[in-house]
């Protein structure tokens, strides 16, 4: 999944009313005010009124999908607003973290498919890794209306994820030794398809011919670095956007096997590990050269988990189910993993 995959919440501190400070009740009763005293039974009534007129379903723990729909990717918009891809049809669901209520934003789509996604908040874009199909395609995150589609590539191929910085989004491809990079104009304006290009991966990436290779993938704050997850070796690198230079980030013998989509918040970085049922939370060095696995994160809601989106202090992981046949009824959801 991709870097921008953020949504940043805060808290602000009530203050005190300092126009009364040092007031005596005498003095309060004087200005025709009633006695403080008498506030404390009224403040605790409403606080129980405003707690029995909050939804029950505040921020659901569990948010369910369409039955049959067989997500992968999940990216956090604007607000509370979330997007999740069905792999075999390309169809997009917007949903509210909030609530858990949700509908298809973008219905399936021939010859589409889904897998990551990314949104850019500036310009509302929606962009989705087209798996097996070899293209990237670009939704508005509002109305579900198609705005872009790149083709990267005709064969051999499986666009797997997305992430977009100021200047560029950048796909990985599972197959092939790329990343491809579409070029954002002012504001994430969307160039023209003649404008891809691809970066070769070099340094010290490993391509193993036959297997997964580059999956998820998350960028710095400015762009200026990403970094990138190796699902059969359970390697992470440090890539140069500019000349797709990999270094290897160095765990202490550590490994993330089954890594699938990665969030980096700061100098922490999540991975996800699918067939584990487990995230790995890993804290980086300020180079992000090196790093150290420092806890598991396992959960009985998970149920091969794929990939995560971040809301406030909350994770939440789309259950892709990869271990079940699927079926018309087959079941799936987004889960709350952390508060």
């Amino acid at each position: 999944m991709g870097g921008s995959k953020k949504e940043q919440t805060s808290k602000a501190k009530p203050g005190r009313d300092s126009s009364l400070r040092g007031t005596s009740r005498a003095q309060t009763q004087a200005l025709g005010l009633r006695s403080p005293v008498l506030f404390v039974p009224i403040a605790a009534l409403l606080v129980l009124l405003l707690v029995a007129a909050a939804p029950l379903n505040a921020f659901p723990a569990s948010i369910p999908l369409p039955d049959g729909f067989r997500p992968e990717g999940i990216a956090v918009g604007r607000g509370a607003n979330f997007y999740v891809g069905s792999i075999p049809t390309g169809a997009i669901y917007a949903g509210d973290l909030r609530t858990g209520a949700g509908g298809i934003l973008v219905p399936p789509q021939a010859g589409r498919n889904a897998i990551g996604l990314d949104v850019d908040r500036r310009s509302n874009a929606l962009f989705v890794a087209g798996g097996p199909s070899g293209a990237g395609y670009v939704y508005d995150a509002e109305t579900g209306a198609p705005l872009a589609a790149y083709p990267f590539a005709a064969q051999n191929t499986f666009v797997n994820d997305v992430v977009v910085t100021r200047n560029a989004a950048y796909f990985t491809d599972s197959f092939r030794p790329f990343l491809y990079r579409v070029p954002l104009g002012a504001g994430g304006a969307l160039p023209d398809p003649s404008a891809v290009q691809e970066i070769a991966l070099g340094g010290e990436y490993d391509l193993l011919p036959g297997s997964f290779n580059t999956n998820g993938i998350d960028a710095t704050p400015n762009g200026k670095t990403l970094i990138i997850v190796h699902s059969t070796l359970g390697a992470l690198y440090r890539v140069d956007p500019q000349s797709g230079y990999a270094t290897q980030i160095d765990l202490n013998g550590g490994a993330v096997p089954n890594g699938d989509g990665i969030l980096l918040d700061g100098k922490t970085l999540y991975v996800v590990q699918n067939r584990l049922n487990q995230i790995a939370e890993i804290e980086l060095a300020p180079s992000l050269t090196s790093g150290e696995i420092v806890s598991l994160i396992t959960d009985p809601a998970f149920r091969v988990p794929t990939t995560i989106a971040e809301f406030g202090r909350s994770l939440y992981a789309v259950n892709a189910r990869f271990d079940t046949p699927p079926q018309p009824d087959t079941d799936y959801d987004v889960v709350k993993v952390i508060q």
